[in-house]
């Protein structure tokens, strides 16, 4: 669940209404291994990535004297062959704030063969790029990184007054933020009314599906019911659905505890992850719903993350967003908000829902496809700069001739992003890997070639 800069509110839409001394022991990672991390105070935390010039006994001590010169407090040190010259090694080191800084990253600057800093505060130097997630358990930091928690209610919000349902949100809030990668995802007991209120929308919305929702939705929605518990008497569990889109795409959910920024929801597709929300709309007002919540998640998000197209499509602005300036980040969050949350997609001439904010919306649903809204198609360089309301149906909804169309211009769109390197996901290690070497392009080339030899070769026995 994200909250997006600017004008981009994602969780806003009504759904169902018209060590100071000795360094530590340095660890050493294999060519290829991504370590940049998030500190303990990660907000104020900057790494330092460097190479000396040239390999030699000793080379360390000489760049740490420079980090006890100014006083800065380094909170972790890490080591590998350098990507760039494999002959040679670099460092990152993660720093703790300090006025002193930019004085001792002057410094290495001079001595090093190259030098790149990594940082939330990265606005407050030119040379540096913003964080963002190397390796998928790097998404943890995230749940301490929310720009709310789950039981801040607005005024205005159905529960506002009910105290127990917002010590019911606050228990769903903790359940997120104590999660951690590799854990098994926390089951929830739903309450009797709980579950009256996902049955109510549940009920309301499938007698739309086969008509209103994409053929993709609803070829994965009945395997669903079958394998995940989706029922008008069930809240399905994280769990259960998590290891069903692995199955078919990779992907997976994990909960959250509260609203995250655009750029870190983004960096989670980037991993084939969905942040999640568990907690589900106030009973009072069962069509709608202020936020997303799980009826959103569940009914809208879920299903098209289990085809592989959609998936390659959300993965695909998810690794745009890595990096990139914030201004790019806004660009992409509304790319995203006119897709994979109030995307149309055409069907043999017809128009179709294929966004979770329409598929988790009985109302506007309907008028999405039966009302008078303007269609426009996707074009991410015009589309990216479309203004749009936050509490009220879409007067502007764009259309995708099909997934892979839509992925094919978000590569070329993400071309245009103004970086000084590219990425790649590494499936088999779940992590990014950064390219701005030849080298590392050199052994992609290989790599490719021998899956193309791979393909020709088969294609020769059919």
């Amino acid at each position: 669940m994200m909250s997006a800069p600017t004008n981009i509110v994602y969780n806003v839409k009504k759904l169902d209404q018209v060590p100071q001394g000795s360094p530590p022991d340095i660890p050493k990672l294999m060519p290829g291994g991504n370590y940049i991390r998030i500190g303990k105070d990660s907000a104020h935390s900057t790494c330092i990535l460097f190479a000396p010039p040239a390999e030699e006994v000793g080379i360390l001590a000489k760049f740490l004297a420079i980090f006890k010169k100014h006083a800065i407090n380094l909170l972790h040190i890490e080591s590998r062959p350098s990507a760039k010259s494999p002959d040679n090694c670099e460092f990152m080191v993660e720093c703790a704030a300090s006025q002193n800084l930019g004085a001792a990253i002057h410094e290495l600057k001079a001595i090093s063969e190259y030098l790149q800093i990594i940082s939330r505060d990265y606005k407050d130097n030119k040379d540096s790029v913003p964080w963002f997630p190397r390796r998928i358990r790097d998404l943890d930091r995230f749940a301490n990184q929310i720009l709310s928690y789950g039981a801040e209610l607005d005024a205005d919000h159905p529960g506002f007054t009910d105290p127990e349902y917002r010590a019911r949100r606050k228990y769903f809030a903790d359940i997120a933020f104590n999660y951690k990668h590799g854990q098994k995802l926390p089951h929830v007991d739903y309450s009797e009314e709980e579950t009256e209120t996902w049955g109510k929308v549940f009920r309301q919305l499938t007698t739309l599906y086969p008509s209103h929702a994409c053929k993709e939705h609803n070829y994965v929605f009945p395997l669903l019911v079958e394998n995940c518990g989706y029922r008008e008497d069930n809240i399905p569990q994280l769990e259960d659905i998590s290891n069903f889109l692995k199955d078919c795409t990779g992907f997976s959910v994990r909960p959250v505890a509260g609203l995250l920024s655009s750029r870190d929801f983004l960096a989670g597709l980037a991993f084939r992850v969905f942040h999640s929300t568990q907690y589900i709309r106030h009973p009072s007002k069962p069509f709608y719903t202020p936020e997303p919540d799980v009826c959103h998640e569940l009914l809208g998000h879920v299903p098209l993350f289990a085809d592989p197209d959609f998936a390659q499509f959300s993965q695909e602005i998810g690794l745009a967003s890595l990096g990139a300036p914030d201004e790019f980040i806004e660009k992409l969050a509304t790319c995203f908000w006119f897709t994979v949350e109030f995307g149309l997609c055409r069907e043999n001439g017809d128009l179709k829902a294929y966004g979770a904010g329409l598929l988790s919306s009985f109302g506007e649903l309907q008028y999405a496809l039966e009302g008078t809204p303007e269609i426009r198609p996707f074009e991410p360089s015009k589309t990216a700069l479309q203004k749009y309301p936050i509490t009220e149906y879409q007067p502007i909804y764009y259309v995708a001739e099909s997934f892979e169309d839509a992925k094919e211009k978000m590569i070329k769109y993400a071309a245009t992003i103004p970086r000084k390197f590219g990425v790649r996901y590494n499936a088999y290690t779940q992590s990014i890997e950064v390219l701005d070497s030849k080298p590392q392009i050199q052994r992609l080339v290989n790599n490719i070639s021998s899956e193309m030899s791979v393909l020709i070769d088969s294609l020769r026995k059919m």
